[in-house]
């Protein structure tokens, strides 16, 4: 009788385990937590920052400079605060014109918010620049992961691929 009630017990978690692992691969929801559901909004999103970057594409100077100059150093900070007044324009933009959806309305501001401390880093940067030093750009971490990859995971969640933080800065 205890070995009859021990293979009922074994059978049973055996079938539990092969019905929990079937949930999770076939059953389960794949909506993303960034997903905010209004694709139209995601839309307009998109062609807003796809000026941005091409604005930014324009700006582009890949002229090698002397990292004890500082004339050098002001002129390519120059050319990043241009570049960084594109990202806030764009944000502003956005915020003026919110999605639809609960979900969006709760999200968007809170990633408009990351973004601005995206923006902040950046000013740092140049400002650093401007005092004659050039250093790795660094940027700042949240929750133990660097911002852009935040912000980045919610622009292509959301089908927003020129929303993600420009790549301008990495060594």
């Amino acid at each position: 009788m205890t070995r009859t009630l021990a293979l009922v017990a074994k059978i049973a978690a055996g079938i539990f385990i092969v019905f929990m692992w079937f949930y999770a691969f076939v059953l389960a929801p794949r909506e993303s937590a960034n997903n905010i559901g209004d694709k139209e909004w995601s839309t307009r999103s998109e062609a807003t920052c796809q000026k941005a970057a091409d604005f930014r594409t324009g700006l582009a100077d890949l002229s090698k400079i002397d990292p004890v100059d500082a004339s050098a150093l002001a002129k390519k900070a120059d050319i990043i605060d241009k570049a960084t007044d594109s990202i806030e324009e764009t944000l502003d933009a956005l915020a003026a014109d919110l999605p639809s959806t609960a979900k969006g309305k709760e999200l968007v501001p809170e990633w408009i918010r990351d973004f601005r401390v995206y923006v902040q880093d950046r000013r740092d940067y140049t400002a650093e620049m401007r005092s004659g030093k050039l250093s790795e750009f660094s940027e700042s971490i949240v929750e133990g992961i660097p911002i852009t990859e935040r912000l980045g995971k919610f622009a292509r969640e959301n089908h927003m691929p020129t929303c993600q933080p420009p790549r301008d800065l990495q060594a």
